[in-house]
């Protein structure tokens, strides 16, 4: 009655009956998910499965995450701290190119803020773009220049004899504070800045914060400033010692430091 070949009518039917032959992929990528707590999407769990030892195709991993309906975190907006001109400004050395041959040559460095009930928070970091680590950080109630002088200092504490990086920021109010310029000169530290007004001159960085509050802010109710504290510490280790970046050969940046392995995967 429905026009259907005999043929494929009991192809159908036999096809229903066999056992889905993904159920044990669909289970890695669940328990993946679900262990990154949303933070992954196709591509960092097909590397972490391949990493297991399973060979599997991106596409069929993000086919079955679609039939699942598991899907990363979107990314936010972010704060800015350009109040105009206060100090003296730094010609822009990074030039976008935000890669580095070793640890400890190029860094970059900026602001952000969060909202918790009304109460503010604020977080200075600063990453190597050897490899994406959070080599420092400080976070505090009001975005003065304490914060950033603290998350400096920390910084500098992680350079070895002959290293001079270059420091790249915005051009936020802290970064031409004298203080700030002459902490960088006394330890050799090249400063360099991005243009006016341009997020992209910094997008390491903006990449990095888009990244934490999508991962960790937004999906997470929290009850005070101090819970959000404590969770941007526990997450910067897991950013820095668990969560693997594709373009670190599927490692984490401190795995990438310490163990260069260049890990076999599809």
């Amino acid at each position: 009655m429905a026009g259907l070949a005999r043929s494929t009518f009991y192809y159908q039917q036999k096809a229903s009956s066999l056992a889905d032959r993904h159920a044990a992929l669909k289970d890695s990528i669940k328990a993946i998910f679900a262990l990154h707590k949303g933070r992954y999407g196709y591509r960092r769990i097909t590397a972490a499965i391949c990493r297991l030892g399973q060979r599997v195709n991106h596409k069929t991993v993000q086919r079955l995450m679609g039939q699942m309906s598991l899907k990363s975190l979107v990314r936010p907006k972010k704060y800015r701290s350009y109040k105009g001109a206060s100090g003296c400004t730094a010609p822009d050395l990074i030039q976008r190119k935000f890669t580095a041959e070793g640890a400890n040559q190029k860094w970059v460095t900026d602001v952000t803020e969060f909202n918790v009930a009304g109460e503010k928070l604020y977080l200075s970091p600063v990453m190597d773009l050897f490899n994406g680590e959070i080599i420092a950080f400080e976070t505090a109630r009001r975005p003065v220049f304490k914060l950033v002088e603290t998350m400096l200092s920390k910084a500098l504490d992680r350079l070895g004899s002959g290293e001079k990086p270059i420091l790249h920021s915005d051009q936020g109010w802290h970064y031409q504070m004298t203080a700030y310029q002459r902490t960088l000169e006394k330890h050799d530290v090249i400063q360099s800045m991005s243009r006016k007004g341009n997020c992209l001159d910094n997008a390491a960085m903006e990449s990095f914060f888009a990244v934490l509050k999508s991962e960790l802010f937004y999906p997470t109710k929290f009850a005070s400033i101090q819970s959000l504290q404590s969770a941007i510490t526990d997450y910067i280790h897991y950013y820095n010692h668990d969560r693997i970046k594709m373009k670190l050969k599927g490692l984490s940046p401190v795995q990438y430091r310490t163990q260069p392995l260049n890990l076999p995967c599809l």
